[in-house]
């Protein structure tokens, strides 16, 4: 890698050579290229996500929790549909491949959510089971094409008891 480096280097400063001063430059002449520039700082880096600071800490929250159960609703029930015919451990390893991407996102939700927004523990649970029931019917219904069933509406109305009964103290 180096010698084809150097090779390049040193044909780039034949070309510099050989043209006269009224030439534009070619990609090979300008400096300094891409591969010169720094790499962005820390610092930059948390400036460029300074829109995250615009959305409050409860919704952060809540829109954390929904992308990794997508993960998770997937994770867990998209190899019945798409690996029903592959050994059981191959649907498992793909399933982990998966929930690696819930976990990414269900972590600094809850993080984000207990340390910074005061969500109790309870009230965490409470919201991503609303939120599993909320994203698992419409997986069922369009992707594994099951047809909807009054029990989700009764499974939802129990939700909305439990929300009522963990948050009335808050």
């Amino acid at each position: 890698m180096r010698f084809a480096q150097v090779k390049g280097e040193q044909r780039a400063c034949s070309l510099r050579r050989t043209r006269s001063k009224t030439h534009t430059p070619t990609d090979l002449e300008r400096e300094p290229t891409l591969a010169h520039q720094p790499i962005a700082t820390r610092a930059e880096i948390m400036r460029n996500m300074q829109f995250l600071n615009a959305i409050p800490l409860s919704l952060q929250t809540v829109l954390l929790l929904i992308a990794s159960n997508v993960f998770m609703t997937f994770a867990w029930y998209g190899h019945l549909k798409n690996m029903a015919t592959a050994p059981w451990y191959f649907a498992a390893l793909a399933s982990w491949g998966i929930a690696l991407f819930e976990y990414l996102l269900q972590v600094p939700g809850n993080r984000i959510g207990f340390q910074q927004a005061g969500f109790s523990v309870a009230q965490l649970k409470i919201m991503q089971e609303v939120i599993t029931l909320s994203v698992f019917v419409p997986f069922a219904m369009v992707y594994m094409n099951e047809p909807f069933k009054l029990d989700y509406v009764w499974a939802g109305l129990c939700m909305v008891g439990a929300v009522y009964f963990i948050f009335r103290a808050a």
